[in-house]
């Protein structure tokens, strides 16, 4: 009995940058459970591949749409594909992001304005387009992709903490206006993953050495970490948690 409420059979989950790193992770986890997925990208083309791949390894139904998830019309045409293609959304993770690291006093306005708009009022379009949908069919778990940077901070991450934070503030906000549709809304705060995000610091030996002095666990997490996770939160498990941000960390914010 308690397995099964770990089953997503007959849902639909749309996951932003779902084509690579974590996104595809959890979106591939998501179909694993039964799930019917969406995936999408900037690049033309790379929603697809993934999308394609999901689905010969799941046996799910998948698609792929290019998308700029911070242009508000292009999110609204993407709600309705998904709405026209499967009749239905049931699960939405904002996991689109992106980090630059720069010190406050070469971070120029653009760099800021890019990881703002990527990962604070993306999540926002994107929540706002679904929310209708699942109001009517009074059910819906909104996932956003916070950072355990969203709770701690670091040396050259000022917009990157800034957003992480802001997504935490927003998920608790869609959470208590939601509730009384059904409608579950939590915050994932991943730590240190082994993801091309963060391939640069990886790739510094005194950058990972400092990262590895702070991971309880001694080590970069893997990214199937991740996926049961994400069906936790997708699914009937988490049916009591509402405006929760799950850390991930590998002990990190346990200091």
């Amino acid at each position: 009995m308690y397995l099964d409420m770990f089953k997503l059979d007959g849902r639909v989950a749309l996951i932003t940058g779902g084509n690579r790193g974590l996104g595809f992770v959890m979106a591939q986890a998501l179909a694993e459970a039964g799930a019917d997925v969406v995936v999408t990208s900037r690049q033309i083309g790379k929603a697809q591949e993934s999308a394609a791949a999901i689905a010969e390894a799941t046996g799910r139904r998948a698609l792929g749409l290019t998308v700029d998830v911070t242009d508000a019309q292009q999110v609204e045409a993407m709600v309705q594909s998904v709405i026209q293609a499967f009749g239905r959304i049931d699960i939405l993770v904002n996991n689109a992001g992106i980090n630059i690291r720069k010190p406050v006093e070469e971070f120029d306005e653009a760099s800021w304005d890019l990881v703002q708009d990527t990962n604070l009022k993306a999540p926002f379009l994107c929540s706002r387009a679904v929310a209708r949908h699942m109001k009517e069919q009074q059910y819906g778990r909104v996932i956003n992709l916070s950072s355990m940077l969203g709770l701690v901070a670091l040396p050259e991450r000022s917009a990157y903490c800034s957003s992480k934070g802001g997504i935490i503030q927003l998920t608790k906000v869609l959470a208590l206006e939601w509730a009384p549709y059904n409608i579950n809304v939590n915050a994932l705060c991943p730590g240190p993953f082994a993801t091309e995000l963060n391939t640069v610091v990886m790739n510094n030996p005194q950058a990972n050495q400092l990262f590895l002095n702070h991971i309880a666990l001694g080590r970069w997490g893997r990214p199937e970490e991740l996926g049961p996770v994400i069906i936790f939160l997708a699914s009937g498990a988490s049916s009591f948690m509402t405006g929760a941000a799950l850390v991930v960390d590998g002990g990190w914010t346990a200091e």
